[in-house]
């Protein structure tokens, strides 16, 4: 099949700024892999040559720190990942893991800098998204610094219902109690203490991983006043 990026559903809002030309230059140097649950798509301190597009799935972006691995934020496609590693170090500063089945695109760097450089309403939404995933990192992280145990669960419960499962009030979550914990930089048995007090209170219902919230404007209370 011809003009496989042209014709996909699944494409960036910077991709769709080019045009057919510059998308075949992109799909013959673009590498499409599927990934199962824990798979590894890009591994820290290895050497980087292209920008991964996540088209669809989650993956967890982790590091491997002085003392132990921490996970710094959960990726759902479509999205990219690897630009700034990419570009300013060319060696992978984290690692990235997929929780779901992920289908993923790898584009060579130097055709990917080419449409920077010539197509500036592709690099404007390249710029956006940076951005926008900038300022997500920043209040995560704030966050983490300031808030107590139930603020950083009660955050990342809304965060996986709203930003995730599309404003779902049921989802399963993606994540073990350990790699939640990771996440909101608490421990495992303060996890499963503060999702308990949440069931108890009849903000949540959980069974596993199954996570029904229950009161929604209580947790948003919760997250918000830490």
């Amino acid at each position: 099949m011809t003009d496989i990026c042209y014709y996909c559903l699944q494409k960036s809002i910077a991709t769709e700024k080019l045009d057919k030309k510059e998308l075949k230059e992109l799909e013959l140097s673009c590498s499409r892999i599927s990934f199962k649950k824990g798979d590894k798509i890009m591994i820290q301190n290895t050497p980087s040559h292209h920008i991964a597009f996540i088209k669809e799935g989650l993956v967890k972006v982790h590091v491997m720190g002085p003392e132990k691995e921490q996970i710094l934020k959960i990726v759902k496609g479509p999205a990219y990942l690897g630009i700034p590693t990419t570009i300013g170090a060319k060696i992978n500063e984290y690692s990235a893991t997929a929780i779901s089945k992920s289908d993923v695109c790898f584009i060579g760097f130097d055709v990917f800098k080419n449409s920077i450089l010539n197509n500036g309403e592709f690099a404007y939404e390249i710029i956006v998204e940076l951005s926008k995933s900038d300022l997500q990192f920043y209040k995560k992280c704030i966050n983490q610094v300031q808030k107590q145990g139930p603020g950083k669960i009660a955050e990342a419960l809304l965060y996986f219902s709203e930003k995730i499962f599309d404003q779902q009030p049921d989802f399963k979550l993606p994540l073990t109690r350990n790699e939640l914990g990771d996440l909101t930089c608490t421990s495992r048995e303060t996890v499963s203490r503060i999702l308990s007090d949440f069931s108890n209170n009849k903000i949540i219902k959980v069974n596993k991983r199954e996570i029904s919230i229950l009161n929604k404007k209580q947790l948003e209370i919760i997250s918000k006043i830490g």
